[in-house]
């Protein structure tokens, strides 16, 4: 699916068309800094019914929400030097026991993912919009 947005009212729009297409427990977040991903976690989650405050987990690594659906966990792998130190928080035992993970920065992870079923979806700032790839 491809999307093209100028607003950040339209984030709502992209969401209410993915919620239905998410079979995947994971969802890999892509993009250059500022390009979205943490602004599209927080309308996902909202649209998924959390009624948490969702913010960037740059610096906790991981965030978690609750949803009607369980829970949601939110992680930032951008801080992170090795694939180690994804070892070292328990992100296995995260992405085995949760609704859905949503993963910012998923690259230094990528390896590992092969054994799991994901989603990737893509932003892309241009001069006058957001392109969006969701797979």
């Amino acid at each position: 699916m491809k999307f093209s947005i100028t607003t950040l009212e339209e984030w709502k729009d992209v969401v209410a068309q993915i919620i239905p297409e998410i079979k995947h427990p994971i969802l890999l977040l892509k993009g250059n800094l500022g390009a979205g991903k943490t602004t599209f976690s927080q309308v996902l989650l909202k649209e998924l019914g959390s009624q948490d405050e969702v913010s960037s987990p740059t610096y906790s690594i991981v965030n978690e929400y609750d949803t009607p659906k369980g829970k949601v966990f939110h992680f930032d792998l951008y801080r992170l030097k090795s694939v180690d130190e994804a070892y070292d928080f328990g992100i296995e035992e995260y992405l085995d026991n949760c609704f859905l993970s949503i993963i910012e920065w998923p690259e230094i992870y990528m390896d590992e993912l092969e054994a799991y079923d994901f989603h990737e979806m893509t932003i892309t700032n241009t001069e006058s919009s957001r392109e969006i790839d969701f797979k």
